[in-house]
């Protein structure tokens, strides 16, 4: 082959294989275009999105600018608000609450500010936004897609401002948390600042007075009212007082538990007389004075100071009931359960005196509205007591009368019930009771628009008394032996006497009704002597004697036969008068005495002169049994009280049970019937 065909298959070859070699380069770049035409085809419709706006028109593209700055705007302000309520958090949820309280109000402020903002413009921002979608949706401004996205977004943020908890979703809960430690600070400063006092039964009523409650301090009220502004502000007053009535209730509930209050908790199942709870009821009245004046004052004025406004009698109110006022007012109500007797006139008497001794208090702290449940439980009770009181009052003439149908005391002492009712009446109308009872009855009257007659009292204790003397003629005449029927008319008489000379009851009876008394006891006295032991001094009759005739024998029998008579009749007179009392003693001793001086001067003076006809006698033991001085000392020993019985007789089981308790424990409410 020639040098030029040569040279010719080499140029075709290098040019071949630049070719194939430009082929491949070509065919790598297509291997490395495909994704990127991939993702261009991707891309397109975003593209398209993009310059769509190009072929909107022209006023929707001029105008699109302006409602978006405007949207934005508010938007933007509201994020702002957002980021500076986060940036509150710390201090917040910080202890700056104990150490700087009014600084941390100040924060709490500023965020209760803040939420306002937001509460008022994140609708207005939202509302904003919804405009430009709509705007960018009916001019076509926007892509479809992004559109739709845009209005995802915007409902769920209408969702969240409809929602309930829509204010912490605006906070994350900032709010309710910085709230909740207010309350809980709250709650701190009471309790820390409440100390019941330290009380104790036995302290007595005077010290009572001078014991109050230690005040809260100053800069802690200060603190308790800044705090109340806050949550008041925040609509959390009634949690606050619920806060507050619990502490504060608890704290007197405290300071009462020292004076052993058990007792208010008797029912009236456990009530069988009112004797039976009469040291509960003394107590009461004192507990009761001190709890008002001195506890519950203190938390009216706490109350007043703390809270103010409106709210701060409810509060009072509520504290009041926590802390057991209504216990006191139950346990009167029960004893105006417990069953009608004299003694409990006299209680309830002493329920109405605390109470009405406290009415001017319970009308200022009770007065208000709030306490409408204390009111009615007050009345109800102060309505039972009076009407109580002088139901039993005026059934007294009643039951004194009921008494005549009792046999008399079988040893002719005087009934316990004389010394009761001439007792009973002398307190009535004594100092203490007087005008209590008018008062009392005056009120029941106006009642029932009756006019209330100034001797009204006066007349009632007289037709008692009258009553009771009435009785004393009725059992005088169940006696079967009429002597003691003297002695016990005696008896009864002399006790009236004495029971009411220089007494309340003796200046209303008058004098010449103690004369007359004085006089019956004299007469009685007389009658029962000429009945009984007047009698015996004829059985040493000296007729037969002093000229006898039948000589120093036949004397002799005779007066053996007057001195058997004599034995007979004495030891007979004498058993049976051992049995029997005169309570008095001075009444006593004056009756031994006057029937010693009747039997003894007689009997010494026949034993003188004719005791030597039967001493030296075989049989002188058994007729001249006694001596003088013998008799002298038995006579005087008669009319005594015997250990285990009483001056008194046993008063009637009535189905009412009025008078049936009279006899339980006397000696607290009546005069002692004898005196040893």
């Amino acid at each position: 082959m020639d040098p030029a065909s040569l040279e010719t298959l080499t140029s075709a070859r290098r040019s071949l294989r630049a070719s194939v070699d430009k082929s491949k380069s070509i065919a790598a770049a297509l291997d490395r275009a495909g994704p990127r035409l991939d993702e261009i085809h991707q891309r397109l419709p975003s593209l398209e999105a993009a310059v769509r706006p190009i072929r909107a028109a022209k006023e929707a593209l001029t105008s699109v600018g302006g409602h978006i700055d405007r949207a934005v705007g508010p938007a933007a302000a509201v994020l702002r608000v957002f980021d500076a309520v986060h940036g509150l958090e710390r201090p917040l949820l910080s202890d700056q609450i104990r150490s700087d309280l009014p600084g941390y109000l100040s924060v709490l402020k500023r965020l209760e500010e803040a939420l306002r903002f937001l509460s008022d413009n994140c609708g207005l921002a939202v509302q904003w936004l919804d405009d430009i979608v709509e705007y960018l949706e009916e001019n076509s401004v926007a892509d479809a897609r992004y559109v739709a996205e845009l209005k995802r977004s915007l409902k769920v943020l209408h969702e969240s401002q409809a929602s309930e908890d829509a204010q912490s979703r605006l906070d994350g809960g900032l709010l309710i948390a910085s709230l909740e430690r207010l309350e809980s600070e709250f709650r701190r400063l009471l309790e820390e600042n409440s100390v019941p006092l330290s009380m104790s039964p036995s302290q007595p009523s005077d010290q009572h007075r001078i014991i109050a409650p230690s005040p809260i301090p100053t800069h802690a009220i200060q603190k308790l009212f800044m705090i109340l502004e806050r949550l008041t502000a925040n609509g959390r007053l009634e949690r606050c007082v619920s806060i507050y009535v619990d502490v504060r209730s608890a704290n007197v509930r405290a300071s009462l538990k020292g004076l052993d209050l058990e007792y208010l908790e008797i029912t009236a199942a456990d009530i069988d007389v009112v004797q039976s709870v009469e040291t509960h009821i003394e107590r009461w009245g004192r507990h009761l004075e001190f709890a008002v004046k001195h506890l519950f004052e203190a938390e009216y004025k706490l109350c007043s100071d703390v809270f103010g406004g409106d709210a701060w009698s409810e509060c009072f109110a509520r504290v009041a009931a926590g802390a057991g006022i209504l216990a006191f007012l139950k346990f009167g109500m029960t004893v105006t359960e417990a069953k009608d007797d004299p003694i409990k006139l006299l209680k309830l008497l002493d329920i109405f005196t605390s109470l009405n001794k406290l009415r001017l208090d319970f009308n200022r702290l009770f007065g208000g509205k709030a306490c409408l449940e204390i009111q009615n439980f007050t009345r109800d009770l102060i309505k039972r007591v009076v009407e109580g009181a002088c139901k039993i009052f005026w059934e007294l003439l009643v039951q004194v009368e009921l008494q005549r149908q009792m046999p008399p005391p079988a040893d002719g002492a005087v009934p316990r019930l004389v010394s009761f009712v001439t007792d009973y009446c002398n307190r009535l109308i004594g100092d203490d009771y007087r005008p209590v009872l008018t008062q009392v009855l005056v009120i029941h009257r106006s009642w029932k628009h009756e006019r209330f007659q100034e001797r009204l009292l006066d007349d009632a204790v007289l037709n008692i008394v009258g009553a009771l003397e009435q009785n004393f003629e009725v059992w005088s005449k169940g006696y079967d032996d009429q002597v003691l029927s003297y002695l016990f008319m005696m008896n009864v008489h002399h006790h009236f006497y004495k029971a009411v000379k220089g007494t309340r009851l003796g200046e209303l009876l008058g004098e010449a009704w103690l004369k007359e008394h004085e006089q019956y006891k004299d007469y009685y006295v007389a009658m029962y002597l000429r009945e009984s032991w007047g009698k015996l001094p004829t059985s040493l009759s000296r007729e037969g004697l002093i000229m006898c005739s039948g000589g120093r024998a036949t004397a002799r029998d005779l007066v053996k036969k007057r001195l058997k008579e004599f034995n007979e009749k004495f030891d007979q007179m004498f058993k049976k008068q051992s049995n029997w009392v005169v309570s008095d003693r001075d009444l006593r001793e004056k009756t031994c005495q006057m029937v010693v001086q009747a039997i003894v001067p007689v009997y010494r003076s026949y034993m003188q002169n004719y005791g030597p006809l039967v001493e030296q006698d075989a049989s002188a033991a058994k007729y001249a049994k006694y001596t003088a001085q013998a008799l002298e000392k038995m006579l005087g020993s008669l009319f005594q009280l015997k250990p285990g019985r009483n001056a008194s007789f046993k008063t009637p089981r009535h189905s009412n049970g009025k008078f049936e308790n009279v006899v339980v424990n006397p000696s607290k409410y009546c005069t002692a019937p004898t005196v040893v």
